[in-house]
């Protein structure tokens, strides 16, 4: 009870979440022209247009502009050079009841939001705000809720470094509360800290937790298929063709998926397998809102087979694909599993005579089934492969002890008796340790391969 009374204050209303309601918002994009900061990948419009798929998740929140201004530096106080942001202030003022500006860089120091508040008497939001509170509004589970208040402490540190600026400003030094030898700062900081600790410690309990179910899922042998992706690129979709789960309900918006959830489906020899669904991937993505999902993206490790999923009518899909592979790479997965890994080329029912240019890429459309049964052959031959299973057909003696020691240990298949010998051919999935016993301890059983 302790505990839980523990994690629902940790799980409390933050003090960052954003105000229910209604916003309505201009879109500002900063565009690169030139220099380091400029992506080769992708153009202004096309960020702008994720920019705009962000905002459209969120319950009424309208879009009012999207306006795109040229910057040399994005990086300094005030974002854009004095001209622009003249002009943009402008644009803004002149906007019929603007509440808010959703400003598509990553993230911006406090003092930075407060100076552009100020300049243009509307709340002032960055991508790591509007993620958030998207992750806030689709989080339905403890840990993922407990993964985002996690990503919040990095911003309520840095709102708290410019608070106490401020109060120094208007009060001349720092001071020390009621004699206890602590400043203002050393005390939030030290709440802070022990804040931090406290959903770490309840986020280790939550992976114990889950690692004491993964081990009893590879005791009944279970391959684990991990499907990732860009956000919004149909993993559910997929994972709703492949298991034919009718109570999954894919959503068209961003994030849909904040938890890690697990669905079991049959491949073709009718070995059971389960797939997860994970959270999806996005450009731009603070690292430490990545870090802090590292315990739901901790369980990839785990799995026998990636299957990476590609919206590839997506005008930016080589860009999306450059961001997944670079998320997977910062996990540290064993290479073996992205050496492996099934890279599906999804939604070609949205393009004529779709051919993939990736070598081994598999072109199929999770929406209506297009090029499903390819897939599942070679989800199939990765993990006979990544498991080190055989697909074989036994003689057993129908008498003796063969047939109940393999249904215990090993997936039977088929049974097709001979009665006239009192035989019968059995088909199983078998790994290589049960494979090795069942020879050892039955060395006249007649054996084939398929």
């Amino acid at each position: 009870e302790d505990e839980e009374a523990e994690l629902e204050e940790l799980l409390g209303p933050s003090p960052l979440a954003l105000e229910p309601g209604a916003q309505r918002v201009a879109v500002v994009h900063p565009d690169v022209k030139w220099g380091p900061r400029k992506s080769p990948l992708t153009t202004a419009e096309l960020q702008v247009a994720e920019a705009v798929a962000l905002v459209d998740t969120l319950q009424n929140w309208t879009i009012l502009d999207k306006i795109i201004i040229p910057t040399k530096n994005p990086d300094k106080k005030f974002i854009f050079g004095k001209g622009n942001f003249q002009v943009l202030t402008e644009k803004i003022k002149k906007l019929p009841h603007v509440t808010a500006v959703f400003l598509n860089v990553e993230r911006i120091s406090s003092l930075t939001k407060k100076e552009l508040e100020d300049a243009w008497g509307v709340k002032v939001f960055d991508r790591y705000t509007v993620v958030l509170h998207i992750f806030r509004c689709n989080a339905r589970t403890k840990e993922a809720k407990l993964q985002i208040a996690l990503a919040e402490i990095p911003l309520l540190r840095s709102n708290l470094r410019n608070e106490v600026s401020q109060l120094d400003q208007q009060r001349g030094g720092s001071r020390y509360i009621m004699g206890s030898g602590e400043t203002f700062m050393e005390t939030q900081n030290r709440i802070l800290k022990e804040k931090e600790l406290k959903i770490r410690s309840a986020l280790e309990k939550l992976r114990r937790k889950r690692s004491l179910l993964r081990t009893q899922r590879r005791k009944r042998e279970f391959p684990v298929i991990s499907v990732m992706g860009y956000t919004n690129c149909g993993k559910t979709t997929l994972i709703k063709a492949l298991t034919g789960e009718a109570e999954l309900q894919p959503r068209d918006q961003l994030f849909a998926t904040l938890d890690i959830t697990a669905h079991a489906g049959y491949l073709p020899s009718h070995m059971a397998v389960i797939y997860v669904d994970t959270i999806g991937f996005l450009t731009d993505l603070p690292h430490s809102l990545v870090e802090s999902f590292s315990a739901t993206l901790e369980e990839v490790a785990y799995s026998d087979l990636i299957v990476h999923v590609r919206d590839i009518t997506h005008p930016e899909t080589i860009l999306q694909k450059a961001t997944v592979l670079s998320v997977l790479k910062n996990l540290n997965l064993p290479s073996h599993l992205l050496d492996s890994m099934i890279e599906v080329h999804n939604k070609v029912d949205l393009t004529e005579r779709y051919k993939p240019t990736e070598e081994n890429a598999l072109a199929i459309s999770a929406l209506h089934g297009h090029g499903l049964e390819e897939l599942k052959e070679e989800i199939e031959k990765k993990i006979l492969t990544s498991t080190g299973k055989k697909i074989l057909t036994v003689n057993v003696n129908l008498e003796g002890p063969q047939l109940s020691w393999l249904y215990k240990e090993a997936t039977v298949q088929e049974v097709e008796v001979v009665p006239e010998d009192g035989t019968a051919r059995v088909k199983v999935i078998i790994s290589n340790s049960a494979f090795g016993k069942y020879k050892n301890l039955f060395p006249s059983s007649k054996i084939s391969m398929p």
